[in-house]
C-alpha cells in the first residue's frame, strides 16, 4: 500500500481562495462569534457558549439547544486555529484561549465534557449514543484541540481533551464492564487518528479501531441499549421509537452491517462520509487492505451513482440520507452543506491512501460547487440545503419546505456554517500529499509550499488565476541540485492540457492514474508551465437519472453553472439551450466579486393560454446567461435551476 502523507508547510496567495480565506478571518468567524453568544438580532439563539458558563457555575439557567450544541463551539475554535496559520490575530487568540479555558472550568472531574449530559441529565450518560451525539460533540472537540496545539503549539486545549478521552476509553471497549457501543454519529473516529498523529499514543488508535471494528456486530448495540433506556427516566430525542431513524433502520448509522461487509453508500449522508473518513486513516495508519478495498466500493458507489454533478450528496430530506442509485432530484433534493464538506473530506484521505485523479476531481468538483455554495460572497448569510433548481412558487409545496429561495442568518441546528468555515480556512491541507521523494499536486492553489523530499529541503510556488484561467507556472526553489519527482494532476475535465519545463516540451502519453510524473534533478529557478484548456463543456446525465433527460449542465474547468431569473427572466424552464449555439466565456470583475460568466444564442418557449395543446411550441430568441453555481442567490432571490433544456 503506497500511502502518501500531508504537506503541512503551504501559504495560500490564491485570488480565489485567499479571498474566501480572509472573509472567514474578517467576516465569519467574528459572524459565528457573535451568533454563539446570541448577539444576533432576529436569528435563532445559539446559547452555547452560555451552556458552558452554566455548566462551570458561572451562571445560571437551563440547558438549550439541540444534542450536539457543544459542536458549533468546537468548530468555531478549530476554524480560528487554521485561520491564525496565516491571518495571526493576538486578539482572537486571547478569545480562543478564554473559551479553552471555560471548557476546563466545565468539565467533570473524570474528564467527561458534554453540556446536554452535565446539565440535562447528569445521570444518564452514554445511555443514548444512537440520539443523543456524546461522542460526536468529543470528536469535534479533539479536532479543535489538535488545530490548535499544531498551530499555537499551546497544549491546555490538548490536554482537556486528553483527560476526556481518556474516560471514554475506560468507559468503551471489548472488555469486561465496558461498554461495547458506539456512536450514533460518527465523528470521533476520525478525530482519535487526529489526536494519534500529534501524541504519538497508540491506545487513540486502538481505541478508533475499537469504534470502527464494533459497528454493526450482532447484536445490535443500539437495540440492546434501547431497551436499559425503558428503566430510566430520561427525556424524549428527535427519534421517534415507533419509527426509528425516519423508518430507514440502521442503515441510517450505518450499523446494520459491520462495516467490511458493508458495499453501498446508505442512510445519513454525514455519518457516511464520517465514517468512511475514519476508515480511510485506519488503512492508512495500519496497512489495513480490507478497509481500504471496503473504502474503494463504497467511493464508487456514491460517485457513480448517487452525487449530484455539484458534488452534493444526500438527496432525501427524509434523514438527509442516500437514497437509491440515480435518484438525484433538483427541486426536492437535500444535499447538505455539511455533506459536501464531508465528502471533500473523504476526498482528501482517499488521495492519501492512493494518488488518483478521480479523488482529487471529486475534492476539486465539491469545493468549488457543492459547498461554497452553503454560504454568499460576504460570509453572512447560509443554505443548509443546497438545491440545483429553485421556483418561488412552488414554496406551498410540503416536499419542498426544506429548500430555502435565499441563504438564511442563522439556524437552530447550526452545524453547516461552521462546518463550511473550518473548510475553507484550511484548504491548504488538500491541495499537495507527498512520499520521501514525490511531490503530488491535486489542486491549483496560487501560493508556497516548503517540504523536505529526497533529504533536500525544497519550495515551490504556484501562479495563476485559477479557477478562470488555466495557465499555471509552477516556479522550483532549491539551495541545491536536489532529485525528486513532481506530479502534476490532469484534471479529467482537461482533453486538451501542456506541459513545459523550462520551455521544453513534455509528453504526456503516459500518466499514472492521472498524474503526469516529472523526475529530474532540479535546479534553482527551474519553472513548469501547465495549460490546462477550459474548454465550456456541456455535460448530460446517466439515462437512468430521468428528471434530467433532455437538459445539459453547463460545466467550464471546476466551475459548474446556473441559470438565475435576475439575468434571464421567470419561467426559466421553458428556455431552451440548441445543441449547435456556441457558448461564450468572458470574465467580469464586477459580477459576483469576479468570475467568468457563460453565454448563449438560445430561445424562449411563448407564453400559450393552453394547459395542454398538440400545436408546436413557438419558440422566441433569447440570449441565455449563466452564472457559477456556488454564487447563486447573491444578487436577489428568484429561480435557479442548473440544468437546462435542450433543442
Amino acid at each position: 500500500m503506497k500511502v502518501t502523507t500531508p504537506v503541512k508547510h503551504v501559504l495560500v496567495e490564491d485570488h480565489f481562495w485567499k479571498k474566501y480565506k480572509q472573509i472567514v478571518a474578517n467576516e465569519v468567524i467574528p459572524y459565528q462569534w457573535k451568533a454563539l453568544n446570541d448577539e444576533l438580532p432576529n436569528t435563532e439563539p445559539s446559547h452555547a457558549i452560555e451552556n458552558f458558563r452554566i455548566a462551570a457555575g458561572e451562571s445560571n439557567g437551563e440547558f438549550y439547544g439541540t444534542v450536539f450544541q457543544d459542536s458549533d463551539v468546537a468548530k468555531w475554535l478549530e476554524t480560528v486555529a487554521y485561520s491564525l496559520r496565516d491571518n495571526p490575530n493576538p486578539e482572537l487568540e486571547k478569545k480562543a484561549d478564554e473559551v479553552i479555558s471555560l471548557l476546563g472550568r466545565s468539565q467533570a472531574a473524570d474528564g467527561y465534557l458534554n453540556t446536554y449530559y452535565l446539565l440535562k441529565e447528569p445521570n444518564n450518560r452514554w445511555t443514548n449514543l444512537r440520539d443523543n451525539h456524546e461522542l460526536y460533540c468529543a470528536g469535534h472537540f479533539i479536532e479543535a484541540a489538535v488545530a490548535y496545539n499544531e498551530t499555537t503549539g499551546k497544549n491546555e486545549f490538548l490536554s482537556i481533551m486528553e483527560k476526556y478521552v481518556h474516560l471514554i476509553d475506560q468507559v468503551f471497549g471489548t472488555e469486561e464492564g465496558k461498554i461495547k457501543g458506539y456512536p450514533g454519529h460518527e465523528e470521533i473516529e476520525l478525530a482519535l487518528v487526529k489526536l494519534f498523529d500529534v501524541t504519538q499514543n497508540e491506545k487513540y488508535l486502538r481505541l478508533a479501531q475499537y469504534f470502527i471494528n464494533q459497528r454493526g456486530q450482532e447484536p445490535i448495540y443500539f437495540r440492546e441499549e434501547a431497551e436499559k433506556r425503558k428503566k430510566i427516566d430520561t427525556a424524549s430525542t428527535w427519534n421517534d421509537e415507533k419509527n426509528i431513524n425516519f423508518g430507514l433502520g440502521f442503515e441510517y448509522q450505518q450499523a446494520h452491517q459491520p462495516v467490511r461487509e458493508q458495499k453501498e453508500a446508505v442512510g445519513h449522508a454525514v455519518r457516511a462520509v464520517y465514517l468512511y473518513i475514519a476508515m480511510a486513516d485506519l488503512a492508512a495508519k495500519t496497512g489495513d487492505s480490507s478497509l481500504k478495498e471496503t473504502c474503494e466500493i463504497l467511493w464508487d458507489d456514491v460517485v457513480k451513482n448517487k452525487m449530484y454533478i455539484t458534488a452534493g450528496i444526500g438527496s432525501a430530506v427524509n434523514g438527509e440520507a442516500f437514497t437509491c442509485n440515480h435518484d438525484l432530484p433538483n427541486d426536492s433534493m437535500y444535499c447538505e452543506t455539511c455533506a459536501s464538506v464531508g465528502l471533500a473530506f473523504w476526498a482528501n484521505r482517499m488521495l492519501r491512501l492512493d494518488a488518483n485523479r478521480k479523488y482529487a476531481d471529486v475534492l476539486e468538483r465539491a469545493i468549488y460547487n457543492g459547498t461554497l455554495s452553503g454560504m454568499d460572497l460576504d460570509g453572512k448569510r447560509f443554505f443548509y440545503v443546497n438545491p440545483l433548481e429553485v421556483n418561488p412558487f412552488q414554496h406551498v409545496r410540503k416536499d419542498q419546505q426544506h429548500v430555502k429561495v435565499e441563504r438564511q442568518k442563522w439556524f437552530f441546528c447550526a452545524c453547516c456554517p461552521p462546518n463550511l468555515a473550518r473548510m475553507i480556512a484550511s484548504v491548504e491541507d488538500n491541495i499537495y500529499t507527498q512520499t520521501d521523494d514525490t511531490l503530488y499536486t491535486h489542486l491549483y492553489v496560487a501560493g508556497k509550499v516548503e517540504t523536505t523530499l529526497s533529504g533536500k529541503k525544497i519550495e515551490i510556488t504556484q501562479s495563476h488565476q485559477y479557477p478562470w484561467d488555466g495557465d499555471i507556472a509552477l516556479t522550483v526553489n532549491t539551495g541545491e541540485p536536489a532529485h525528486f519527482n513532481l506530479a502534476l494532476r490532469i484534471p479529467g475535465w482537461c482533453q486538451n492540457a501542456v506541459v513545459k519545463v523550462n520551455g521544453q516540451l513534455i509528453s504526456l502519453d503516459r500518466l499514472e492514474k492521472g498524474y503526469l510524473i516529472i523526475e529530474r534533478v532540479w535546479q534553482q529557478g527551474d519553472s513548469v508551465s501547465l495549460h490546462l484548456d477550459m474548454q465550456v463543456k456541456r455535460m448530460r446525465s446517466h439515462p437512468l437519472v430521468s428528471m434530467n433527460q433532455g437538459q445539459s449542465a453547463l460545466q467550464r474547468g471546476p466551475i459548474v453553472y446556473c441559470i438565475e431569473e435576475v439575468d434571464n427572466g421567470a419561467n426559466l424552464a421553458g428556455l431552451r439551450l440548441p445543441k449547435e449555439s456556441e457558448i461564450t466565456s468572458q470574465f467580469k470583475e464586477d459580477v459576483l466579486n469576479g468570475v467568468v460568466i457563460l453565454t448563449a444564442d438560445g430561445y424562449r418557449v411563448a407564453p400559450s393560454n393552453e394547459l395542454y395543446s398538440s400545436e408546436q411550441m413557438e419558440l422566441v430568441p433569447q440570449k441565455i446567461t449563466a452564472v457559477p453555481y456556488y454564487a447563486w442567490c447573491n444578487r436577489g432571490t428568484g429561480e435557479m435551476r442548473v440544468w437546462i433544456y435542450e433543442s
